[in-house]
């Protein structure tokens, strides 16, 4: 698989040819991602120099974008909007509604977290055909998975019982980019298109509201008249937006690198099998090859960095494990859970490569982490989990947490050895140079350090309490 590099593409009208230089200087300086070690993870604020700010504000000038026609705004007057956008039919309503609603440019906004190429194609024709000033594309597959799915996953993030929080981790690392760029085109405002019932509401504006509290937040859902897909297809003919040609799934559907969810449909009657043909990127156990495949995943601070010896960006060691845990059918998890919003709903998840990282890091862990510690640990994964679920990942006590799991991972180091096999990961092998486990303590032989007689006395006290309960009891 390819270098996954960050990379940062402004698509407008009348680009020449003669300015690919500068475009490519331009991504240079602008979009290259800091490096960190796996060691140095931890909570981060990115703050863009007055030099790169420079650099984006002489490439804008010499971009020619079109103004906003005059238009009578219907619900205010903002300037400028940068819209999380999909190309999907419902962005696509949402950038003309935008001009006439509000008298604005809108400035869409892709992100990469590995969701696909065609996902990605034909983006920059569909947002200009939608009257978008213009589009940014920007590859966030290593910061996604560096600054935000590893951290989780070192702090054992796991949202009841079972879900890896692949969507919940991806929409931080948007809404930070969306206010970046905000500030770099001079926008006054931000915009989505989620709806009034789900999570990613939550998760974007909380994330806006940390991030820049002066950026206003444009939710269409909850403000237009557009009730369903049929609603969004008359309006976009009306304002001769094309709708989208491609063959409309019966699921909702988000992918990134970490997983793939699936919601709606029969799915939205628990009783209901999910059917064969909704999975994407995991076969079917039954499928599956007649053949285990064994596969070590290197560890170090309680972050992976290698499979099977070789060492691997995050980007790709996520992709990599997808790839050999998918074709063993692992990580699918069908799940009812309870949103932000207070309504239960069910979603069935792909997460292979994810599946085997969680067991192998808090197997680890089992090694390398007395009782006590362990305890803890698992406590405040489960606030950990709630935190990064309800969208407050840029709240000081998930960075809290975030610092007490960096630390107390400091020795977390080692590898593990995973048995694949028709949707099963077992764990056969674990080790580390700061394991705790003693050979020579843990045999049944008598060593120096334990003799068998020392738990007499270790049980009487132990059970005193039990003891002098019973004796109460019983009068004695």
């Amino acid at each position: 698989m390819a270098p996954l590099n960050a990379a940062l593409t402004y698509s407008c009208p009348a680009l020449a040819p003669a300015r690919h230089a500068r475009e490519q200087r331009f991504q240079h300086q602008f979009c290259k991602t800091n490096s960190l070690s796996s060691n140095e993870l931890g909570p981060r604020t990115s703050v863009v120099g007055a030099r790169k700010t420079q650099v984006i504000k002489a490439v804008l000038q010499d971009i020619q974008i079109p103004e906003t026609k005059n238009v009578t705004s219907l619900r205010g007057k903002l300037n400028k909007v940068v819209l999380a956008y999909s190309g999907g039919l419902d962005t696509s309503v949402v950038v003309p509604w935008l001009r006439e609603n509000y008298g604005c440019d809108v400035v869409c906004f892709t992100a990469d977290l590995g969701q696909g190429a065609q996902e990605l194609e034909g983006l920059e024709e569909k947002a200009k055909a939608s009257g978008a000033s213009h589009l940014v594309v920007k590859d966030l597959k290593e910061e996604f998975v560096r600054d935000y799915v590893f951290p989780c996953l070192r702090a054992g993030a796991l949202y009841e019982r079972k879900y890896l929080l692949g969507t919940a981790i991806a929409r931080p690392v948007i809404a930070k980019s969306m206010v970046d760029i905000a500030k770099e085109v001079g926008a006054d405002a931000v915009s989505h298109g989620c709806t009034g019932k789900g999570n990613d509401q939550v998760r974007f504006e909380l994330s806006f509201f940390a991030l820049n509290p002066k950026l206003n937040v444009v939710a269409p859902w909850r403000e237009w008249d557009i009730t369903g897909r049929e609603d969004a297809i008359e309006y976009a003919k009306k304002h001769n937006v094309p709708v989208p040609v491609t063959k409309k799934s019966i699921y909702s559907r988000d992918r990134n690198l970490w997983h793939i969810t699936h919601e709606g449909g029969v799915l939205e009657d628990p009783a209901n099998e999910p059917k064969k043909d909704m999975y994407m990127i995991t076969v079917d156990p039954e499928d599956a090859p007649n053949e285990p495949e064994y596969v070590e995943i290197g560890i170090e601070n309680g972050v992976p960095v290698s499979v099977n010896g070789k060492k691997l960006s995050p980007g790709n060691l996520v992709a990599k494990l997808n790839e050999i845990a998918g074709r063993h059918g692992i990580g699918r998890v069908d799940l009812v859970e309870d949103r932000i919003v207070g309504m239960k709903s069910r979603g069935v998840y792909e997460t292979p490569g994810g599946t085997i990282l969680f067991d192998a890091v808090r197997d680890l862990e089992c090694l390398t982490l007395d009782r006590e510690t362990l305890q803890l640990k698992d406590t405040l994964a489960l606030k950990y989990a709630e935190l990064v679920y309800a969208g407050r990942w840029f709240d000081p006590l998930r960075e809290s947490l975030d610092a007490f799991m960096q630390k107390i991972t400091e020795t977390t180091t080692g590898s593990v050895t995973l048995k694949l096999y028709k949707g099963s990961a077992a764990v056969t092998g674990r080790k580390s140079p700061y394991s705790l486990y003693r050979e020579d303590i843990s045999s049944f032989d008598t060593g120096d350090l334990y003799n068998h007689a020392d738990a007499v006395g270790f049980i009487k006290l132990y059970g005193l309490p039990m003891r002098i309960r019973a004796m109460m009891q019983q009068g004695l």
